[in-house]
């Protein structure tokens, strides 16, 4: 028989662990997703919502991965050529959904672990009229993190509507839908939201909303404005996951108890801690660590750790979770040289100083073996 740990040994970068009391909040019995308490349920569920978003504007929720919605996004952006900014596996999934949708995509690359550069952005925005620009908030392949409100105003100036992946970002992270005037910004549930997989939560702006009708092809499951046609009513345009709906429920009281600044500082201290670690590690175990994304360019809920030559991704991630803890292997082409902590979700500092213990204990054990 399985026993299961405690909280505080599942640091994987998505999705991330969630806690007993949101797990046992998903047992409430079935109810129509036609009907008052539905509505009631759905109405409480958008007024939590709009304060983790920081929106006035109705919080679209769809029963599927975050890549729902970037479909949606895209699909739903009117007609003409998609400048999408690519600086790691999921922003090149964006630029990917844009030209299956499509759409010609044309694309900014930059080194995995950095940004895009904002002169590039203005560069490429200024010699062609796009419809829409795609960018990813925080990168959770590389732990990057972009300044989308600057991408979101240059954008704005060249009439290019801003399309935002925030899956790892949204509730880690300061993020202002309405103060940044972000076109489109989406996440998942199952990231810095603690939450179990199978949701994702969008909000459009007016400018937006007001273009969506001129889109070719929207398709049906995730036509934005049949979400918007529903949240009107207090309902969801299609059969949704009511069990996810009621853990969601549990935690937006414990985010509202929480605060959203106070939530937000949590996350920056556990990334600054993780940080520390990887800068200090040599001085103690005479390994050399190192954070991918520059200082200023990373992400408060997810690092990805350069591991030495010595070493393999694949053979840390083992050796933390013979210690009792998850971790995540690199991602893409980083699989190698690199492991991901996901400092993101209910953990604290607590929490997370036992996981980099173990991290600490498995990487110098590794690397005498290999010395």
């Amino acid at each position: 028989m399985r026993v299961e740990p405690g909280f505080g040994r599942f640091f994987l970068p998505g999705p991330t662990e969630v806690r007993r009391e949101v797990l046992s909040g998903m047992l409430r019995p079935m109810i129509p997703h036609r009907g008052a308490d539905f509505e009631e349920l759905f109405a409480r569920l958008q007024s939590g919502l709009r304060g983790v978003f920081l929106t006035t504007r109705p919080v679209f929720v769809s029963s599927s991965s975050a890549t729902g919605l970037m479909e949606a996004a895209v699909r739903c952006a009117p007609s003409g050529p998609v400048l999408s900014l690519v600086n790691g596996a999921f922003s090149a999934r964006f630029a990917d959904i844009a030209a299956s949708c499509g759409h010609e995509t044309d694309v900014v690359d930059a080194p995995w672990g950095s940004t895009v550069e904002l002169d590039e952005v203005e560069r490429h925005l200024a010699t062609k009229r796009y419809s829409a620009l795609t960018v990813v908030h925080s990168e959770t392949s590389t732990g990057a993190l972009t300044d989308v409100r600057a991408v979101a105003e240059i954008a704005r100036r060249h009439g290019a509507l801003c399309l935002v992946d925030s899956v790892s970002g949204v509730g880690g992270t300061p993020l202002r839908a309405d103060d940044w005037e972000l076109d489109f910004v989406l996440t998942g549930s199952q990231k810095a939201l603690a939450l179990p997989p199978g949701l994702a939560f969008g909000v459009a702006s007016a400018a937006y909303m007001e273009r969506v009708s001129t889109a070719p092809a929207r398709g049906k499951y995730f036509d934005v404005l049949e979400f918007a046609r529903y949240a009107e009513r207090d309902e969801t345009p299609n059969t949704p996951a009511i069990s996810l709906l009621y853990a969601l429920e549990v935690q937006l009281a414990s985010l509202a108890a929480e605060g959203l600044e106070r939530r937000w500082e949590r996350h920056a201290a556990m990334a600054r801690e993780t940080w520390e670690w990887a800068d200090t590690f040599a001085e103690q175990y005479g390994v050399e660590l190192s954070i991918l994304a520059p200082n200023g360019s990373r992400s408060p809920t997810v690092s990805t750790i350069v591991l030495p030559e010595s070493l393999r991704g694949p053979d840390v991630v083992a050796a933390v979770a013979e210690r009792g803890f998850t971790i995540g292997a690199g991602y893409g082409k980083l699989k190698e040289r690199t492991v991901r902590i996901g400092h993101m979700g209910d953990h604290d500092l607590t929490t997370l100083r036992a996981c980099l213990g173990a991290c600490a204990d498995a990487i110098s054990q590794l690397a005498v073996r290999v010395a």
